[in-house]
């Protein structure tokens, strides 16, 4: 009889390894989009990246890649086995450089860059026309030992104050934005994120927004509750009692006059990030509230100039199942499903003109002056 060689045990533990990450729930090409067409030359006729429903998909894998970082780091998995770079190497980026919490050492944000090489290789010359030469990926929350503490701390702190200013993360993505809209120019930069990593990305982007450095923003189930919202709508039904008395008084409309010109004036050009919202979930629902009154229309009809409300708007996508698990209409792989049917709302909502109106409150001669590459 032949006897049999077995392989030797390191070998053997990395085809096991392999095995178990190409049936992972979080590998690819179990849990990843489905039908999304491959870059290549023909890209340089018609961009992929003008479609919105692929620039969503693909900007959704980004941030799923940036949770997997962290749990690769914690499941001790090796370049060779790891979950995390299929989730962009398809569509042609590449790691550059990780975000790190010094407090725990947990990855909460990446910077994924065009990759030239492995477009070269599938003969793509030059980027796509749409598609960022660097985006900057921010997780949410993760429930899991290693990092939980960290994470739900800066949970608090928003439901807290609706700041997250304070953190250590918000000051590392605020610097590896400014960093790369200095290298590229802010014209070629998207800052994105899901959850809480959306919060963060909303006042990253918001920050640099008010010195007139505008990235574009793609957020996905931004959160919108916190204890500090309720106080300001107590605060702000009394101030529209004030504004209705004050409006009867002398002189009224010319100070109203007066205002208008001022915002027309500092609000002459936006920052108008695209916030993607599930009505089932209680997490970021209240940017839908009625109100804001949110005006939907079909998805074709996404690139419909959104009427302006105030000064402050974004664009906003909100998906509609009807009733949903909390964690089935809070996830992030919704955002990349076939069936996806999205309304567009072509004006903004109560939360959304809070969140934003710090922009254009101030004359246009405080604001700083554009700076840099490409804008």
């Amino acid at each position: 009889m032949k006897n049999e060689v077995s392989p030797p045990a390191e070998e053997g533990s990395q085809n096991q390894n392999q095995n178990h990450n190409q049936q992972h729930p979080y590998a690819f090409h179990v849990s990843g989009p489905r039908n999304v067409p491959s870059i290549n030359w023909r890209d340089l006729i018609s961009s992929t990246w003008k479609n919105s429903n692929y620039k969503r998909t693909v900007i959704a894998c980004f941030i799923q890649g940036v949770y997997l970082l962290e749990l690769d780091r914690q499941e001790n998995r090796s370049h060779e086995n790891a979950l995390a770079p299929k989730w962009w190497i398809p569509f042609k980026y590449k790691l550059v450089q990780t975000l790190v919490d010094d407090r725990d050492g947990s990855i909460f944000g990446a910077i994924l860059e065009w990759d030239r090489a492995s477009a070269l290789q599938d003969f793509v010359l030059v980027r796509p026309s749409g598609a960022p030469r660097a985006v900057l990926a921010l997780r949410g929350t993760l429930l899991k030992s290693p990092t939980i503490r960290r994470d739900i701390e800066d949970d608090l702190r928003f439901l807290a104050w609706e700041s997250l200013k304070g953190s250590i993360r918000f000051a590392c993505s605020l610097k590896a934005l400014r960093s790369i809209c200095d290298k590229y120019g802010s014209s070629n930069i998207c800052i994105a994120g899901h959850s809480l990593g959306a919060g963060f990305a909303l006042q990253v982007g918001k920050a640099l927004a008010k010195e007139g450095i505008y990235v574009e923003a793609h957020l996905f189930n931004p959160p919108s509750v916190s204890l500090a919202s309720s106080l300001k709508t107590v605060v702000e039904r009394a101030g529209d009692m004030w504004r209705k008395v004050r409006a009867m008084l002398p002189y009224a409309q010319a100070d109203m006059s007066e205002r208008s010109a001022e915002m027309a004036i500092s609000g002459s050009k936006q920052w108008m990030p695209h916030l993607y919202v599930n009505n089932s979930d209680y997490i970021c629902c209240y940017y839908t509230d009625a109100n804001g009154a949110a005006e939907c229309s079909g998805s074709e009809k996404e690139n419909v100039k959104p009427i302006i409300s105030g000064a402050a708007s974004s664009k906003l996508f909100v998906l509609s199942k009807g009733k949903q698990k909390f964690l089935e209409a809070h996830g992030l792989e919704q955002w990349w499903g076939d069936d996806l049917e999205l309304q567009m709302a072509v004006n903004s909502s109560k939360l959304i003109s809070r969140q934003l109106k710090s922009l254009y409150s101030l004359p246009a001669s405080e604001q700083s002056p554009l700076t840099g590459k490409g804008r």
